[in-house]
C-alpha cells in the first residue's frame, strides 16, 4: 500500500547519490541507442527528404528526453518508474533506496 503521498517523498543524502546515478545511467544507455540510430540513418541517407527525416527525428527524441528525464525530487518516482517500464534501468540499480520507495516505483511500472 502507498502511505506517502509522491509529492511529499523526501530523499536522503545517500538517495540521491543513488538516484543520481541510476538517474544518468539510464539516461546514458537511452542517448547511445539514440546516436546509433541516428548513424544508422545518417548512413543510409541518400537524398534530402531522408536528411529532413533525421532532423524531424532527433527533435522529436530530443523533446521526448526533455520530457522524461526530470531530476526534481517530486518526479523521481513517476521517472524512475517508466524508465523501468522502458527497460532503460533495473530495479537494481535502484539498490539503496527505501522500501517505500521501490514499492511505490514498482507498483506504478507495474511489476
Amino acid at each position: 500500500m502507498l502511505t506517502m503521498p509522491l509529492s511529499e517523498t523526501q530523499w536522503s543524502p545517500t538517495e540521491e547519490k543513488i538516484a543520481k546515478t541510476a538517474f544518468d545511467t539510464a539516461y546514458c544507455r537511452e542517448v547511445a541507442s539514440m546516436m546509433a540510430e541516428v548513424k544508422r540513418q545518417a548512413q543510409g541517407a541518400t537524398n534530402p527528404d531522408e536528411l529532413w527525416k533525421l532532423h524531424d527525428f532527433l527533435s522529436a527524441r530530443r523533446h521526448d528526453l526533455d520530457g522524461k528525464y526530470d531530476f526534481r525530487s517530486s518526479m523521481l518516482i513517476f521517472v524512475f518508474a517508466q524508465l523501468l517500464k522502458e527497460d532503460w534501468l533495473k530495479l537494481g540499480e535502484l539498490e539503496g533506496l527505501s522500501a517505500d520507495k521501490i514499492a511505490k516505483i514498482k507498483a506504478l511500472a507495474l511489476i
